[in-house]
């Protein structure tokens, strides 16, 4: 096997990966949710805090299996810029994903995690 074709193995098994993560994790959330049934309301919200998590996961191995692919297998301007492009869309879906799941920026995390251990009653 050369080079190319072991680089695009590689980059198949991410994106097979990052698809697993993605229908396990949504598998997962929606049983959680079903399990504890509390309304539709409740379901919904349930299954997308639980769903969040394992989307972001299965994006970030999907862009490494871009790269993968991109850098080894078809290193041209267009694929690089097209890269950039899919690159850019998943970056921004995780950013817009992360804050919906924890509901405040990545950034402010810390912050809000000591705000709530302080605030939280001493056991």
């Amino acid at each position: 096997m050369e080079f190319e074709e072991t680089m695009e193995t590689v980059a198949r098994t991410f994106e097979v990966v990052g698809v697993v993560v993605i229908t396990i994790g949504g598998i997962l959330a929606i049983t959680h949710g079903l399990r504890h049934l509390d309304g539709f309301d409740a379901f919904f919200r349930d299954v997308r805090r639980g769903f969040g998590r394992p989307l972001i996961l299965g994006l970030e191995i999907l862009v490494a299996a871009d790269i993968i692919e991109t850098i080894t297998i078809e290193p041209s301007l267009s694929s690089v810029a097209a890269l950039g492009i899919l690159v850019l869309v998943r970056v921004v879906l995780s950013f817009s994903l992360d804050i919906e799941v924890d509901g405040v920026v990545p950034w402010r995390r810390a912050a809000s995690e000591s705000m709530n251990e302080a605030n939280a009653p001493a056991s």
